[in-house]
């Protein structure tokens, strides 16, 4: 499958998401890093009407007789309530979890609050019920966690070059960007989490664990090598991308590792 960025007929702005194909592919090969398999994915170009446009290819995981069903249709057979499938409530989605029967529901809590954990460090503002699931192989008949796709809204997409400047330059507009938005599509008393707020507090053992486990993982090093050899991009957007990251592992993992760690070691 390949992702487009926008056409560019429409008068560009910070909603744009000029640079979601970016995200996709530099969003998923962290998760893949950190240790939660991913989609596979490449930069390339492709000519639309005598145009060179850069796409990201996703490689399909649906083959050989696997099936994929996202978290949402699955919800839709276990709670019968107000919010349906696509309802982001926490308290929702940690009952289905607990209540589906196609997968250990240990397991899956674990990837749950690890694809948040990795969300919170790379800005995901769209993780809804409609992009993770389960991909069911009907050859074999084993259900598995599908891999994470669909991150190009990760790393600050809509960010166009005066934008990436200002973070660059300004600690108050990167401090923004982390501190304020972007927030989770998850919600919690029907209010979108703050990732700072909500993983500094602790409040979620599962959570908490997570936490611990993905930062036990980082290895910042990698990502930066990793972002320096991305095609395609220019060495203005691998500095933003590069002090993005950095700063949500400073401001937002690090306190709440830290806070884990002098409140339950």
């Amino acid at each position: 499958m390949l992702k487009f960025p926008p056409s560019g007929q429409s008068k560009p702005t910070e909603l744009s998401y000029t640079n979601s194909c970016f995200s996709e592919h530099i969003a998923s090969s962290i998760f893949n890093m950190l240790g939660i398999p991913a989609q596979e994915t490449m930069l390339g170009t492709f000519v639309i009407n005598g145009r060179i446009k850069v796409v990201c290819a996703c490689r399909d995981f649906t083959v050989d007789g696997k099936q994929l069903f996202d978290f949402c249709s699955i919800k839709n057979t276990i709670l019968d309530s107000d919010s349906n499938g696509s309802g982001t409530e926490l308290a929702d989605i940690l009952e289905t979890i607990e209540k589906q029967q196609f997968i250990e529901p240990g397991y899956l809590l674990e990837r749950f609050w690890e694809i948040f954990v990795v969300d919170a460090l790379l800005g995901n503002f769209d993780r809804h019920n409609g992009n993770w699931g389960f991909l069911y192989n009907s050859v074999t008949k084993i259900i598995d966690i599908a891999p994470v796709y669909d991150c190009g809204s990760c790393l600050l997409p809509q960010a166009d070059e005066s934008v990436m400047c200002s973070v660059l330059e300004n600690e108050d507009a990167l401090h923004q960007r982390v501190f304020q938005f972007p927030t989770s599509a998850i919600k919690l008393d029907g209010r979108k989490i703050n990732y700072y707020d909500f993983l500094v507090k602790a409040g979620d053992t599962e959570c908490n664990k997570a936490v611990e486990r993905i930062y036990g993982r980082l290895d910042v090093k990698k990502i930066h090598t990793f972002i320096d050899k991305t095609p395609y991009i220019s060495n203005l957007q691998k500095e933003f991308y590069k002090k993005y990251i950095d700063a949500r592992i400073k401001l937002i993992l690090s306190p709440a590792h830290d806070m884990i760690v002098s409140c339950f070691s």
